[in-house]
């Protein structure tokens, strides 16, 4: 599998996509044989097939141009998805009031909680879960040191 210079790559397409209203929200090498090129977008709306398009028609030719990445390869634009992950505290602010899934450091183990993402500050979140057997709502506080992880969560 040969090994693509994906921080150069990052480099050449971030100020071209954010001028486009876009965050390169994930770039990354994969495939079966190495030879896929996936970017991820996200803007401040849903991302639709013609956003991809529009992001494959500029992303590709400069891509090509720059000689990054030697011989043929797929190029694949997409959004991060309905269950994408939050990685910073300006995601859960952007996403307060959704569904999350959560998984917190709880002393020496871990715990994972879902529900809506009552309230985000400095100091950490606060996941509004329901109640075990039909009670009242619980409001699980959770410091910022101790989330490990944390995702949008689509409710089925």
């Amino acid at each position: 599998m040969p090994t693509w210079p994906i921080s150069s790559i990052k480099e050449l397409l971030e100020p071209t996509l954010k001028h486009m209203g876009y965050e390169l929200y994930a770039l990354d090498q994969s495939g079966q044989s190495g030879r896929t090129l996936r970017i991820s977008i996200d803007h401040n709306g849903p991302i639709t097939i013609e956003d991809c398009e529009r992001v494959s028609r500029v992303a590709g030719p400069l891509i090509d141009h720059s000689n990054l990445i030697a011989g043929p390869y797929e190029l694949e634009v997409s959004s991060p998805g309905a269950e994408r992950p939050l990685r910073s505290h300006g995601d859960y602010e952007r996403f307060h009031g959704k569904r999350v899934n959560i998984r917190y450091r709880t002393g020496e183990s871990e715990s994972v909680v879902e529900g809506q993402l009552f309230a985000v500050d400095g100091a950490g979140i606060a996941v509004q879960a329901p109640g075990v057997r039909g009670r009242a709502p619980v409001i699980i506080h959770i410091s910022w040191e101790d989330v490990v992880a944390g995702r949008l969560a689509v409710a089925i």
